[in-house]
């Protein structure tokens, strides 16, 4: 056994050398200066092609101002919502550190300081590291600052470093942001709005943040800021920092912040392309946004200028030649989102987020949820359809060439044979855009068309947990998802975003192949490259041969269908048109083999933010997807696609039996005529006594993938170059033009594009 001595020696050697080592590094450590703090840098953002787009930066938003011009509300505003005991206490918090170094320990974030010494002290260090190292370094020079510096120095570091958002650093430069005066004049009730940002500004600024958090929007964040805006006026009053009378005043009045405004070089689209590189790189490190906005970050983008430029101009060409606000009122408040993706990549090219900053559109209209997307969801439906079959096949997949009924106001059926119920009990009856009588038509003649009750049905059939399945494994983020998967599901009530929705489309380009969408190819922070941003690995989100029967269903859209005016392209392309109830949003997704982009329309209320019909917009009494949508995307795609190669799609390959909805009528079997007869070299003249005694052939006797503008659905819904819109009225119409549907009979021939 040691000796008491041996022991008592040992002790006092490590208590000593502990003593040493606290006295070295409290010796070591300085105390930091806020005006140091103050010199910020900008942050540049490059293009595609490395040259400079814009630099950014909070020099010209900081300012330090000495404690005397801090009014005393701000200060105990603060001390009463975060630190009660500052006057009096050391400093530093030896429980929260201790909580921070076990977070670190176990892998998490550090945690923020306790004290407002300590929190000074965060705000000061300069350095991006996360480490026990810097943790034990903090502490030091917080408890340096506490005996070296009075209460109100620290006080008036704090204040002058802190983050208060909108890249305002410091009390004055919030001043200015939020209420447009100086500091000094901050009544108490507006002090209180301020402390509450401290909370944190991405959640409690009125304006909002969905870019950062889509729970972060202006109605919840204002609720957040009141909260915390009335209960700190209530703890300044109970420790007696505000009068009986001066609490009456300031609590009987919220102070609204005003709203954003734009910062210098953040004007046009330049604002909305920064706001996506830089969502980017907070969702994939570990930086915050008061860190980033603290400048010295080089990002580097995949934005092409040229292909920015000209979604651009094609909005804004479109723009002009259909909508007057100035004359015609339901113009008035019309937005657009637009984006394009490279399919096989994900990179992000180009972007439309709205009017700019400049003109008070802070919302990336490119990169935010809440428009739906309507018929453009159809495609996800089908896929799913091909993939997994429906409650009948058991698991087999389906042809495109099943038939569902296409009739307008129908009952949706559960698999079990019972109907869907609306809230109240009543029948529920899924409509279409018009009453026309299609009859059970072929799920591709109901993509061409648009038809709803097919495809309402046909998610039902297949589960609508597949379908959202499919769209995910597409690109499409779980969170801007419908909630409720119900028989609507199916057309388009969910609301992802222009990026994302392109993004989704460019799977089917790749022949199933897909690539989450990126907008920043490197970050670098002082010139030192950080990690975590390597371009995103692919990965197969379906069969191949179900994206290019997707992609071939798609490319009829634009041939024969709602989609014909995307045909002005001039080139290989496939899309789908969408539009939603009450005529809210209209949206047209369509892609080549090279670029695949998304537009979006709508009107949005601007006090509210609540979505407007479009009826009546543009002169016109409804708007559609195939409409100024697609005007915008056909303008925009021959120019970033001049001088590129015509590529064609790969063949779809025949895929899935047909398995018709539940009622559909059987084909008879087709009957030998008694005489042979030759197959004509070209489609007769379809007079009445050309029509056969034997019924039309099943679609799959005659009706081949690959087939262009096939489409034989047993004489019923003959193909054409208008896609069967309108129905010959006798027997008798001979016409052969494609412009009709046929004879009235329901004939085999149908004109000189007929299946």
């Amino acid at each position: 056994m040691p000796s008491w001595k041996l022991v008592s020696g040992l002790f006092i050697g490590f208590m000593g050398s502990l003593v040493a080592t606290f006295g070295i590094a409290y010796a070591m450590v300085s105390i930091p200066s806020e005006n140091d703090a103050a010199k910020s840098q900008n942050n540049v953002y490059y293009w595609s092609n490395g040259k400079q787009m814009v630099a950014t930066g909070t020099g010209a938003n900081r300012q330090n101002i000495p404690i005397e011009q801090i009014p005393e509300a701000m200060q105990y505003a603060v001390i009463s919502a975060e630190n009660k005991s500052f006057y009096s206490d050391s400093g530093v918090d030896p429980m929260g550190i201790a909580r921070a170094l076990a977070n670190m320990a176990r892998g998490g974030q550090t945690q923020g300081g306790s004290t407002i010494t300590q929190q000074f002290v965060k705000n000061t260090y300069l350095t991006q590291e996360q480490s026990i190292s810097r943790k034990f370094k903090e502490m030091f020079i917080s408890i340096k600052v506490g005996t070296k510096l009075k209460k109100p120095q620290i006080l008036q570091g704090y204040l002058n470093t802190s983050y208060y958002g909108r890249g305002a650093y410091g009390i004055q430069a919030a001043a200015q942001t939020y209420y447009g005066k100086d500091a000094v004049d901050l009544k108490p009730n507006e002090c209180a709005v301020l402390a509450a940002l401290l909370k944190g500004p991405t959640y409690y600024d009125p304006a909002g943040a969905t870019d950062l958090d889509k729970s972060a929007t202006q109605a919840a964040n204002t609720k957040r800021s009141k909260d915390r805006w009335g209960w700190i006026l209530g703890e300044m009053h109970k420790d007696k920092h505000l009068s009986d009378a001066d609490y009456q005043t300031a609590i009987s009045h919220y102070p609204m912040p005003q709203g954003r405004k734009a910062t210098k070089g953040m004007t046009g689209q330049i604002s909305y392309l920064a706001d996506t590189a830089k969502k980017y790189v907070l969702a994939h490190s570990d930086i915050t946004e008061a860190q980033f906005d603290k400048g010295g970050y080089q990002i580097y983008t995949t934005f092409d200028k040229d292909k920015v430029s000209e979604l651009t101009a094609a909005v804004k060409k479109i723009q002009k030649q259909r909508l007057n606000p100035k004359t015609r009122e339901l113009d008035k408040y019309v937005q657009f989102g637009a984006a394009s993706v490279v399919p096989n990549d994900g990179a992000i090219v180009a972007l439309y987020g709205g009017a700019g900053y400049e003109n008070g559109h802070f919302t990336n209209n490119a990169d935010t949820s809440g428009v739906p997307v309507g018929s453009t969801w159809k495609p996800f439906v089908l896929a799913a359809a091909m993939e997994y079959g429906t409650y009948k096949t058991d698991g087999e997949g389906i042809s495109p060439l099943s038939k569902y009924n296409g009739d307008d106001h129908l009952k949706v059926r559960r698999p079990d044979g019972t109907y869907f119920l609306n809230k109240d009990n009543s029948t529920f009856f899924q409509n279409n855009e018009s009453n026309h009588a299609w009859g059970y038509i072929s799920l591709r003649k109901a993509m061409e068309q648009s038809v709803n009750t097919p495809f309402v049905q046909l998610g039902v059939d297949v589960g609508m947990t597949h379908v959202r399945d499919v769209a995910k494994a597409s690109g499409i983020l779980e969170d801007s998802m419908a909630t409720d998967l119900n028989p609507s599901f199916a057309i388009g009530t969910s609301t992802p975003s222009a990026i994302r929705m392109a993004d989704a489309y460019s799977t089917f380009a790749a022949s199933g192949k897909h690539t989450d969408p990126y907008s920043v190819t490197q970050l670098k922070y002082n010139g030192t490259e950080q990690p975590g941003f390597s371009k995103p690995k692919s990965s197969q989100a379906m069969d191949a041969n179900i994206a290019n029967n997707v992609t071939d269903t798609l490319e009829n859209v634009i041939q024969n269908g709602t989609g014909q005016n995307a045909k002005a392209l001039g080139r290989t392309a496939a899309g789908k048109t969408g539009t939603t109830d009450s005529n809210k949003s209209a949206w047209f997704v369509g892609y080549t083999r090279q670029l695949s982009t998304s537009v979006a329309m709508f009107r949005e209320n601007p006090k509210d933010h609540k979505l407007l019909s479009m009826n009546g917009t543009a002169g016109v009494a409804s708007i559609h997807g195939g409409d100024i949508p697609t005007s915008v995307w056909t303008e925009y795609m021959k120019a970033a696609l001049k001088g590129k190669s015509d590529l064609s799609f790969p063949d779809a390959e025949k895929i899935g039996e047909v398995s018709d909805e539940a009622g559909a009528p059987t084909p008879t079997p087709t009957v030998t005529p008694t005489q042979p007869t030759e197959t004509p070299t070209e489609s007769p003249s379809p007079t009445p006594s050309d029509t056969p005694t034997t019924e039309s052939p099943s679609p799959t006797d005659t009706c081949q993938f690959g087939w262009g503008n096939c489409q034989n659905d047993g004489g019923t819904d003959a193909g054409n170059t208008d896609g069967g819109i309108t129905q010959s009225p006798t027997p008798t119409d001979t016409t052969g033009n494609g412009n009709t549907r046929g004879n009235g009979n329901g004939g085999l021939f149908a004109g000189s594009n007929g299946g």
